[in-house]
């Protein structure tokens, strides 16, 4: 199997796999598949993803068939390296295309500053958290994510034994805790989770890597915004199912 950079004209291909794929591995509605699949990957938030210098789509090609591919994003340089999403024709599954993938991906986040590979999959795939077990990952974390109105629960997968909880103080004395295994993309540095507990039982809000701060807030497309330095977060890859 050759594995190669996605190009714009892979979009059809990438589509059906994914619808497929989505269909096969999740119990999600059809009508959120369909509009997940039309959000992500239509011609221009392809076009997007494949201009983003931070963002690797690839994808693995059989007698000229594309049969799988995958999306990965750098989330900060020195650190780590998200593997978003890993899709296969549920035809093809079983030949090693995924771990093919996998590496390949990995290889690229490497090269671009990446220090750590993370995996993110919903509690009830059980294919894709099996993957993850496989190679020896160990779940960081889980957060809860919404999808057309229903709460689900998405496990955050790394490549080495999660790191402890940092103690932070607020400004009004209260000490918080932050996960530095639970990282989001944004536009001056990640943002990191944080909790009122270090049993990551009770969520508190996100830490802003870029200025120290705590003072940040979520819309309901869930991007975070710090209020001291204005660094932003994209939406998370699920707010395509918002319909």
């Amino acid at each position: 199997m050759e594995v190669r950079a996605a190009e714009p004209e892979d979009a059809d291909a990438i589509r059906e796999i994914a619808r497929r794929s989505l269909e096969a591995s999740y119990t999600l509605s059809p009508q959120t598949i369909e509009g997940a699949v039309k959000q992500w990957y239509s011609e221009e938030p392809l076009r997007e993803n494949l201009e983003d210098d931070a963002v690797v789509v690839l994808v693995g090609e059989r007698d000229g068939e594309i049969v799988g591919f995958s999306q990965g994003q750098l989330v900060a340089e020195g650190g780590d390296g998200d593997l978003n999403w890993l899709h296969v024709d549920p035809d093809y599954r079983g030949e090693g295309i995924a771990r093919t993938l996998f590496d390949a991906t990995r290889e690229r986040l490497t090269d671009m500053g990446a220090t750590r590979m993370r995996g993110r999959v919903l509690r009830d795939n059980t294919g894709g958290n099996e993957f993850y077990e496989h190679l020896g990952f160990t779940k960081a974390a889980d957060e809860k994510v919404d999808i057309d109105g229903t709460d689900h629960v998405e496990n955050i997968y790394v490549e080495t034994e999660p790191e402890e909880l940092e103690p932070v103080t607020t400004e009004s004395g209260r000490e918080v805790y932050v996960d530095y295994d639970d990282s989001e993309r944004a536009s001056l540095a990640p943002f990191l989770r944080a909790f009122s507990d270090p049993d990551r039982e009770r969520a508190y809000g996100y830490y802003c890597t870029n200025c120290e701060s705590l003072d940040a807030a979520v819309d309901t497309m869930g991007r975070v915004e710090c209020n001291q330095c204005g660094n932003v977060s994209k939406a998370t890859r699920w707010d395509a199912a918002y319909m």
